[in-house]
């Protein structure tokens, strides 16, 4: 194996990179930045709940069990693990639940592999722009009756973009966003499977937002990596100002949000995943000479 060119180990060697998610869900890409030098630190924004109608989500799991749908269309990891959980419910497997003449789509790699890491090949998945976007892109299956479970605040674009091409599509709250932490009787506790880029080992140590606040007015932050929409609104309300640290988005819906509130990104990852987010700030600081 070549060595890491020396201008990108150089680039991330002793930045401070903060991740805005909890500790478990950073892991992987916290253990890779720091084999790259670099000092990972979290700070938990968001959080997931059970979705307050059950009813409406449990009708449309049967529909899917007993072949209703041509397409199930996943959307995130977080929804993965709401398969995941329910079927726990079932006593049965996310695999178990899609029957075999069910294709399954997805909009990126990352839930692509969580997807095949938990028994459901993926029959789309867009090579280019990760996202909603990419997806429709590369969408070819006019008039097909798809079950699309997803969070209560995702963004319409996927659903009008389906129905656009023809497509029933039963959209169902899979899940609620809400601020961390997540009340204990309502968070998603099921896990998803062990996959390459979504496992690691080493947690990487937890800040509260008293202290990013002021890790960010004393300029000891290089860099905040934010992966969602709803993480970049948190930021807007309850960290600002930024001053010299760099955003760094996971992808163009994420850059996008934060083009809206009047947030600067520095950069975007090309790909949602912790190799495409490494890349992204390698590229930020490659040509900075190295904190002291």
């Amino acid at each position: 194996m070549l060595p890491p060119e020396p201008m990108a180990a150089a680039g991330l060697r002793g930045r401070r990179v903060l991740i805005t998610r909890s500790a478990d869900r950073a892991r992987t890409l916290a253990a890779l930045l720091r084999s790259k030098g670099a000092i990972p630190l979290v700070l938990p924004l968001i959080d997931f709940e059970q979705a307050t109608d059950q009813a409406s989500l449990d009708s449309a799991l049967d529909t899917l069990a007993n072949g209703g749908y041509e397409w199930l269309v996943v959307s995130s990891t977080t929804t993965l693990r709401v398969l995941i959980g329910k079927a726990a419910e079932r006593g049965t497997t996310a695999s178990q639940l899609v029957p075999a003449g069910t294709k399954v789509a997805t909009v990126g790699l990352s839930s692509r592999r969580a997807l095949e890491a938990a028994g459901l090949p993926v029959d789309l998945c867009p090579t280019g722009e990760q996202s909603a976007e990419g997806l429709l892109e590369v969408w070819d299956s006019p008039n097909a009756r798809i079950f699309l479970p997803q969070a209560d605040i995702a963004s319409p674009r996927l659903r009008e973009g389906l129905a656009t091409k023809g497509a029933s599509v039963d959209a169902v709250t899979a899940y609620h966003t809400v601020e961390y932490p997540a009340h204990d009787s309502r968070r998603l506790t099921a896990e998803l499977p062990a996959a390459v880029g979504l496992s690691g080992d080493g947690l990487p140590p937890q800040l509260t937002a008293e202290a990013v606040k002021a890790r960010l007015g004393a300029g000891a932050l290089d860099a905040i990596v934010v992966a969602s929409p709803s993480a970049v609104r948190r930021i807007a309300q309850a960290l600002l100002p930024l001053g010299a640290c760099r955003l760094v988005a996971i992808g163009r819906p994420t850059a996008a949000e934060a083009a809206r509130v009047g947030l600067p990104v520095a950069a975007t990852a090309n790909e949602p995943t912790p190799a495409g987010i490494a890349t992204a700030l390698e590229t930020i600081f490659a040509n900075e000479g190295n904190p002291q």
